[in-house]
């Protein structure tokens, strides 16, 4: 009896380490990148300070749902030639507790 219960633990953990490894493998490049855009609006733009207010929808990465909010731009050069009102695609990460827009561009 013990040695079933020992099986039925051994194959869970082996089903489930299976799975993870699935689960955490990296999606191919295009397929990540486009999965990490996410669709907004620009609100206003400070290109002295390198920010960008932007109302989205949810991010996957960070895990964020919509709201309106201010990013810092990873490069201000980045945010040259927008204005209020464009549409645009954009990816964001959190470095250092910061909410930063690492690539934007306007939506098709």
């Amino acid at each position: 009896m013990k040695a079933i219960h020992t099986l039925v633990i051994a194959a869970s953990l082996f089903a489930s380490a299976g799975a993870f490894a699935q689960s955490a493998a990296p999606q191919s490049g295009s397929t990540a990148a486009a999965s990490a855009q996410t669709d907004g609006e620009v609100r206003k733009v400070d290109l002295a300070q390198g920010k960008v207010t932007l109302r989205h929808g949810p991010l996957t990465n960070p895990d964020m749902p919509a709201m309106t909010m201010v990013f810092t731009a990873s490069d201000k050069k980045l945010l040259e030639g927008l204005k209020e009102g464009d549409k645009v695609r954009f990816t964001a990460d959190k470095q250092n507790g910061i909410y930063v827009v690492t690539a934007i561009e306007a939506a098709k």
